[in-house]
């Protein structure tokens, strides 16, 4: 039997190269009663967080709503709105291409990440009670999972669910909003270090975890403090073709 031909080959059906792959077998068609452009924008900024749409690629809007079973229109709107976000880069003459990050920006955006999480880990463990360090414990141990699974979305996932959960004991909604706002952008640049920086990661949220169960905010905020600029730094270490 003949293998299915991704909707997304090497040449779409405007002839123009694309960079990145998308596996129709994993392909999400989008689904209704939604309002389409938002469904549309949200399953296109999945797949730029995700990198399956990598930094620098161009976005072609046949080959997308192909991809996503819809017209084209509901693409377009998404693209304009994901410019608007910095998602995306609109190009006269050249169309639609994924945002490439700058160092000064993942920088600009983890350290402000930094405050707000200590802040958040502070707050933990001031509130945390004996239900809500269990919780801890079984994120943790699905983060350690995907770690020896060599899971790279499973450890973003992870990371992402562990961090929310402490922003959410924190009791704070202001908090959480600020946190909301940067966390996808965190995962988009978290996502090309999460496999060489999880081994230590890990252990700095076993770490975490411990503070909060004691009831020790100090402690708390500082590892948090430390975790997340470690990260940053991670970041800006990477090998640069990622």
């Amino acid at each position: 039997m003949s293998q299915p031909v991704s909707p997304l080959p090497d040449r779409g059906p405007t002839g123009r190269r694309t960079k990145g792959t998308l596996n129709p077998a994993t392909a999400k068609r989008v689904e209704r009663p939604a309002p389409l452009r938002q469904v549309v924008y949200e399953a296109l900024a999945e797949l730029i967080i995700n990198r399956t749409l990598e930094p620098g690629q161009h976005l072609v809007e046949a080959d997308l709503a192909e991809y996503l079973g819809v017209s084209r229109q509901p693409v377009r709107e998404a693209l304009q709105r994901l410019q608007s976000e910095g998602w995306v880069d609109l190009r006269p003459a050249q169309g639609a291409f994924v945002h490439m990050p700058t160092d000064e920006e993942a920088d600009q955006l983890l350290s402000v990440r930094t405050v707000l999480e200590a802040h958040s880990a502070r707050l933990a463990a001031d509130k945390a009670g004996g239900q809500d360090v269990e919780r801890l414990w079984e994120l943790q141990k699905t983060g350690l999972e995907a770690l020896a699974a060599d899971d790279t979305e499973g450890l973003v996932a992870a990371n992402a669910a562990l961090h929310a959960f402490i922003t959410e004991l924190s009791g704070n909604a202001v908090l959480a909003e600020m946190i909301g706002m940067v966390d996808r952008r965190v995962r988009w640049y978290y996502t090309p270090i999460a496999r060489p920086r999880s081994h230590d990661a890990w252990q700095e949220h076993e770490d975490l975890i411990k503070a909060i169960a004691a009831g020790d905010p100090v402690a708390a905020e500082r590892i948090m403090n430390q975790h997340t600029e470690r990260t940053r730094q991670a970041f800006h270490e990477r090998p640069k073709d990622d």
